[in-house]
């Protein structure tokens, strides 16, 4: 499985932004899908997750409200969409895929993508 992270780059405070994930392969829909960052200085980070058994979606608690993580399995993509984007918001973006559920833990995940930058400026 090769993943592919994209959607980055630079926004204004207030805006909303929209990641993307594609990943290859025909086990797609077996996959559960995360989000991970990494801002400047700091350690990576759990966003988001969506179950491939159910599509459940699992959030940090502080990205509640402002993040919505979906998947298209037609379209072998998982999207991350942020609204109201704070300074706090500007890190590497990681998609990673795990054969088991959603799960906030890195050591869970089986594959990971290059990453996309985000950068924030007001």
């Amino acid at each position: 499985v090769q993943l592919q992270a994209y959607g980055g780059g630079l926004v204004q405070i207030g805006d909303s932004l929209s990641l993307s994930c594609a990943a290859s392969g025909r086990t797609f829909s077996s996959l559960s899908l995360g989000w991970f960052r990494q801002a400047p200085g700091q350690e990576r980070s759990f966003v988001a997750a969506i179950s491939w058994r159910d599509g459940r979606v699992v959030y940090q608690e502080s990205m509640k409200g402002r993040f919505t993580l979906s998947r298209d399995n037609d379209k072998n993509t998982v999207n991350l969409e942020i609204t109201n984007v704070t300074r706090d918001d500007a890190a590497v973006y990681y998609c990673a895929a795990s054969y088991g559920l959603a799960s906030g833990r890195e050591y869970e995940y089986d594959y990971w993508g290059q990453g996309t930058q985000v950068t924030v400026s007001s």
